[in-house]
């Protein structure tokens, strides 16, 4: 138990779904590519209507906490507009794909990241529009920038139900993973090295232990399945034992955290000079026909990722951008693809959870299940108040949306949607 976190749960896996399949290219014939991809500053548009584009150009810069974004296809500008996105409309550039995949990067290709400068890295990851790919998209320069640390992990659990995205990487492109994993450890000169794996990634983990056979500077961590085991804070404690402070950042511990796709791009960026323009997201459910992984140019609409997975089938009743436990209900399958997006989760209208209107019985299975050991039957009663000191005595800041209280509800309330909704409503009213 020493090396497992408090609270989580078990919900089933479901990732044979998807966890066989090998990510075949998607090539779509419009991208939409959102101007804020990450957490921070949105970009400024770079492009005009008409403007001709390659793959990689830089459409969208900004300043403070920003990073650009890149064409994922060539062609030509149509529009810059606001446009449907997850969690509603942001300025995009959309982009009629010419089909010939004209290169256009202004990024540097280097043979071995040895001479390089931390400051160099972060400054290439930057300009390569690199975010964290394990959904929370902080911009990676800032943490690759990171100095005292002394524990560099890299985050392969993909904990949540479904999603083999990471999986499928590491199967096919374990290389990439540790070359980029190598290039943080230049410029973060940490003392230990991790990649934390769960144990219910047979294929993964031999492919892993194949290329770490010679290898003394990456220890592989096999930790045991649990959800949400990939979350910051509970990783670190489950690797090195550690508890990150409330209000403090993994750094504060002499942590940091990489996601395996995150590291996978910082290889494409500085040995290969490619931004990021591209991802392998899982399309999968049981109302979707043939569940796969696929590699998607970022901007790719919903809609087309789903027909390339045979579409959707007849009893259909949701569509979710990310895992069933943290993911958003999309309800116009026009929103794109972006630099966050893991899968794309197709439901039954059987597979949905209820209306929610049943009452709190107490029995304190949230609190119980809660890896964070907050109070959530407390938050929503206060959060319904909108008591905003109460809300911050109880610590509803630390809660990190797993989602473990609404999965073990006897009454399925939508937690986590409220605490989102209230830690929105406090920042806006802190704020003025």
């Amino acid at each position: 138990m020493k090396h497992l976190f408090s609270g989580g749960v078990h919900p089933a896996p479901r990732k044979e779904l998807s966890e066989t399949s090998s990510a075949p290219a998607l090539q779509p014939d419009t991208v939409v590519i959102p101007l804020c991809q990450h957490i921070g500053a949105p970009c400024a548009p770079l492009v005009q209507v008409g403007d001709k584009v390659g793959v990689g150009q830089k459409i969208g810069d900004g300043e403070g906490l920003c990073v650009p974004v890149h064409a994922s296809v060539s062609g030509t500008v149509a529009a810059v507009e606001k446009r449907p996105c997850t969690g509603g409309e942001v300025l995009s550039v959309v982009i009629r794909n010419d089909y010939c995949d004209t290169p256009a990067s202004a990024l540097t290709p280097h043979a071995t990241a040895d001479g390089l400068t931390a400051e160099q890295i972060a400054g290439i990851c930057r300009e390569a529009g690199i975010v964290g790919m394990g959904g929370a998209t902080f911009p990676t320069y800032v943490k690759a920038g990171t100095e005292g640390v002394d524990t560099l992990i890299a985050n392969a659990c993909e904990c949540e139900p479904y999603i083999t995205a990471d999986d499928t990487l590491l199967q096919h492109a374990a290389a990439d993973v540790l070359s980029g994993l190598a290039i943080l450890k230049t410029a973060l000169k940490p003392g230990r090295v991790v990649l934390a794996i769960e144990d219910n990634k047979r294929a993964a983990i031999g492919v892993l232990r194949s290329a770490l056979s010679d290898r003394s500077d990456v220890e592989l961590r096999v930790l045991p399945t649990r959800y949400p085991q990939g979350a910051e804070k509970q990783l670190i404690r489950a690797v090195t034992g550690r508890e990150v402070p409330s209000g403090k950042l993994p750094k504060d511990v002499g942590c940091v955290v990489f996601n395996v796709s995150t590291c996978a791009a910082i290889h494409r960026a500085v040995i290969l000079g490619q931004p990021l323009t591209e991802r392998i997201v899982t399309v999968t459910g049981e109302a979707v026909k043939k569940p796969q992984n696929v590699t998607v140019r970022i901007g790719t609409s919903f809609a087309q990722v789903i027909e390339a997975a045979g579409g959707l089938t007849d009893d259909a009743g949701k569509v979710i951008a990310g895992g069933p436990m943290m993911g958003v209900a999309e309800s116009d399958l026009s929103v794109p693809v972006t630099k966050g997006t893991g899968a794309v989760l197709c439901l039954r209208r059987a597979q949905n959870d209820g209306d929610g209107q049943a009452q709190c019985i107490h029995c304190g299975k949230c609190s119980a299940a809660c890896p964070m050991g907050l109070q959530p039957m407390y938050l929503d009663h206060y959060a319904g108040q909108q008591d905003w000191e109460e809300l911050r005595r109880l610590h509803l800041e630390d809660c990190i949306e797993c989602g473990c209280c609404a999965y073990v509800c006897p009454a399925k309330q939508s937690l986590v949607e409220r605490f989102r909704n209230a830690k929105h409503a406090m920042k806006e009213v802190s704020a003025k």
